[in-house]
Order: structure tokens, then C-alpha cells, then sequence
């Protein structure tokens, strides 16, 4: 019997999204602006391209 039985339960609270700070923001912004030109640095020092 006790199988029968519904439960008026309330539902779970959905769990906030998480919120990123914006200092964090802000540095991954910066790392990946740095990681472009160390990239663009690297490719142009091997390559030799943009020589006259």
C-alpha cells in the first residue's frame, strides 16, 4: 500500500547560475589578447614573413 501513496512534496529550487567576476573577466580578456600576439610574435619569428 504505502507505494500507492503520492507525496505533495515542493519541487527543488533550481541552483543559481553561476556569475563570473568581472576582474576575472577582465584578466582572461587580457590573457587572451597576450596569448594572440605571443602567438603572432612566434608565427612571423619562424615563418620570416613580412621581411623586405
Amino acid at each position: 500500500m504505502p507505494d500507492n501513496v503520492i507525496k505533495f512534496q515542493r519541487p527543488p529550487k533550481p541552483k543559481p547560475p553561476r556569475q563570473t567576476p568581472p576582474w576575472l573577466k577582465r584578466l582572461l580578456i587580457a590573457l587572451g589578447i597576450a596569448a594572440f600576439f605571443a602567438a603572432a610574435f612566434i608565427y612571423f619569428s619562424l615563418t620570416g614573413a613580412a621581411q623586405p
